[in-house]
This record gives structure tokens, sequence and C-alpha cells, in this order.
């Protein structure tokens, strides 16, 4: 806490509610964080948000190198003094959404003893961006080894959450890898203590998506139409989605051995991945007959 308001004061800094700043004050929770990560003196580590590089500085003593990406100009600018005596830190002051990590590890290869790209992601992510971070990444050309975030309580609990309690979250990140909880942070650990706690969550992205589909949009976009109305039965919340009959989602439904009356949430992935080639062989069949004369 001393060192967050000696920094904060040195700067003329404060916590930008608007971007979810949230500066992390417990040490246990620091090592807990870097301890999951198993980062090793080989490690190229991509963090979000460093804030005052608390984390950061810890990043650059166990991994080979830190690439810190910090959206705020002011905090960009102060993290470039104060941890300029590290030579395997580079601050780039960018929102992260616009950076494809295989052109930036491309970018900074020349700084590096040898080209790498693989990496870890490590994070103490705003709030209002945890999913369009972890989707960003986990959607990249060149995927992370391993993604270590803290986030909020309630969006971890969604993201690890098994039939039955599946969201479109869960989905999408389960679709990509292994996400699991490896400890709770109460709010008191950071400064200013936000409402709700925290989450310290591992996510072992896969070689390749846990069910194979050949067209991820397409796939989504139907997962999205099952989550329309996610407490209506399927068949009702699809031909919302879809904007199509309710007689056509239930011969969807018959034809992939799914309940119509089941819910979105109790989907397993191998249960969306049989309902969209069912959809998408049946939409292959339309598109060829509107074909012919």
């Amino acid at each position: 806490m001393t060192q967050t308001r000696r920094l904060l004061r040195q700067f003329d800094l404060r916590a930008r509610k608007g971007l979810g700043q949230h500066f992390l004050i417990d040490g246990e929770v620091l090592k807990r964080i870097t301890s999951a990560a198993e980062l090793t003196p080989a490690d190229v580590v991509i963090e979000v948000g460093p804030g005052l590089g608390v984390l950061t500085r810890e990043l650059a003593r166990q991994a080979g190198w830190v690439i810190a990406i910090e959206l705020d100009n002011k905090l960009a600018a102060a993290l470039k003094q104060t941890l300029a005596s590290f030579n395997n830190i580079t601050i780039i002051n960018d929102d992260v959404l616009r950076i494809e990590p295989q052109a930036l590890l491309s970018e900074l290869k020349d700084r590096f003893p040898q080209a790498i790209y693989s990496y870890k992601v490590v994070a103490n992510l705003p709030y209002y961006i945890t999913s369009p971070v972890l989707r960003h990444f986990l959607e990249a050309s060149v995927k992370p080894q391993v993604m270590m975030v803290m986030v909020q309580k309630e969006v971890a609990e969604a993201i690890v959450a098994k039939p039955g309690e599946m969201s479109l979250l869960s989905v999408s990140v389960q679709f990509y890898g292994e996400p699991r909880i490896i400890g709770y942070v109460p709010a008191q650990c950071f400064y200013p203590a936000p409402k709700v706690d925290s989450a310290i969550l591992r996510i072992d992205p896969y070689p390749q998506p846990t069910v194979a589909v050949a067209d991820e949009g397409g796939f989504f976009d139907l997962v999205r139409a099952g989550f329309t109305a996610p407490r209506k039965q399927l068949v009702n919340s699809l031909a919302q989605g879809l904007g199509v009959s309710k007689g056509e989602v239930l011969s969807l439904l018959e034809t992939a051995s799914i309940v119509p009356q089941r819910r979105a949430e109790t989907l397993t992935l191998e249960e969306w991945a049989r309902l969209w080639q069912v959809f998408k062989e049946k939409k292959d069949v339309d598109h060829s007959g509107t074909g012919k004369d």
C-alpha cells in the first residue's frame, strides 16, 4: 500500500474508474500468480494492464522477457521510468485488442536472443475487458502456452462452469482451452478496493479446439443464438436467435438428437458441435437448392 501510494503521488496519478484500475497491494497474491504461471528464464510473458508495475517487476525477475501493454498514457510513461533498470522489459502504450500477438512477437524478435513465437499471458485484467481479452488471445493465430489472469470472482466461476450452468462465455473459453480457478483474492488486496472479490484463473489452451468445427465464426453464431434467451427452452431461444420458425428448429434438434425442451446452459460442447453440423448441412442443402434453375 505504501509503495502504491508513493508511486501515485510521485507521478501525479490516480486510479481511473473508467479503465477499471485497481492496483494489487498483496505480496502473497503476487507470489501465487507467478508460481502458478510456472515461469522460466526461457519464457516470454505478455502482461496486459501492468498498472504501476508491481507484477511486472516480479515477472521480469522470473521470466526471460516481459512485454507489458498499457493503455493509460500516464501510467505507460511512469512505467518507462520506474522500470528503466530492467533490460528485459518492453513497455507498449496501446490497446491490447488492436495488437495481434504473432505480429507483436515478430516486431520485437530483434530484442530477443532468438526468434520466439511462444509466450505466456499474465495479467490482472480490468473487469470490463475480461471477455474481449480472453477471446483475443484464445482466437489468435499464435495462442499463448498458458493464460494466468486475475478476474472477477463471478466471471471466473462462470468460465469454469459445467453443463447445467454453462453460458456463452464458458463455451467460448472451454472451446479453446481448459480453465481452472487457482484461488480467490479478497477485494482488500487491491487499492482502491473493488466492490467484489477476484479469482486467479489459469487457462491452458488446447493445440486444437476441443471439438472439430470447420467454421468457428458460424459455430459461435449458432451458440450465441442459443443463448439469446438462456432461460427459455432451446427450441424457443434458437428460433428467436436465428430468426427461423419453431418447426424448423424442432427438425434440427431432432436430427441432432437433442431434446427441444432443454435449455442452452445444459448443452455440452460436443452437443453444440453436433447441432452446428446439422445446421450447416441444412444450410448447404438450402443454398445448393436455391442455385438451381
